[in-house]
């Protein structure tokens, strides 16, 4: 074993507990301690960091595409961050895209829209939607007109941001050009 950083505070005649060879460890009992606590304190300081979800925390941004928590039928369903922007009273705005969807689309010819190109979400849509990073696309050149659309909108005060998962924005947006 290598000798202890507190080798200096071994003294002959340390006592210590029933089974502990302080000739073996290099030390004497109260280094010991210190040095078990010390660990215990480490442990315990990284698990409440990481139950608290400070250890997992992720960063978000503009070209990063994403598996996320999908529809039954749609597992290879992908987003794309295509814009970040901040919001005074929002915070921060992620302007996504969606492919390889299987939505419902009754006004356009084969009936199913594959690709959603726009969505303004929250920081927590992501984090209750996507699961793994799995790489970097261009933006998607179909969200800016629906970008320039929402923009226009929120600036004038009648358009906002989604909140919810992924997969029930687009269960939303089924219902609606279902209607």
């Amino acid at each position: 074993m290598a000798p202890s950083k507190y080798k200096h505070l071994t003294r002959k005649g340390s006592i210590a507990p029933a089974g502990l060879d302080l000739a073996t460890l290099g030390r004497c009992f109260w280094c010991y301690v210190i040095e078990t606590s010390l660990m215990k304190k480490i442990i315990l300081t990284m698990s409440l960091l990481s139950m608290f979800g400070f250890a997992n925390a992720v960063e978000y941004f503009e070209s990063q595409v994403w598996s996320y928590k999908t529809r039954a039928g749609e597992e290879k369903s992908t987003v794309l961050i295509n814009k970040v922007e901040t919001d005074e009273k929002l915070g921060i705005i992620y302007h996504i895209s969606v492919s390889d969807v299987k939505v419902k689309n009754p006004h356009i010819d084969g009936g199913i829209s594959n690709e959603l190109p726009h969505f303004p979400v929250s920081e927590e849509t992501l984090k209750k939607s996507l699961v793994k990073l799995i790489g970097k696309s261009s933006p998607n050149p179909d969200y800016v007109e629906g970008y320039n659309t929402w923009k226009e909108a929120f600036d004038a005060g009648k358009a906002g941001i989604f909140t919810v998962p992924i997969s029930e924005i687009i269960g939303f947006v089924e219902d609606t050009i279902g209607k």
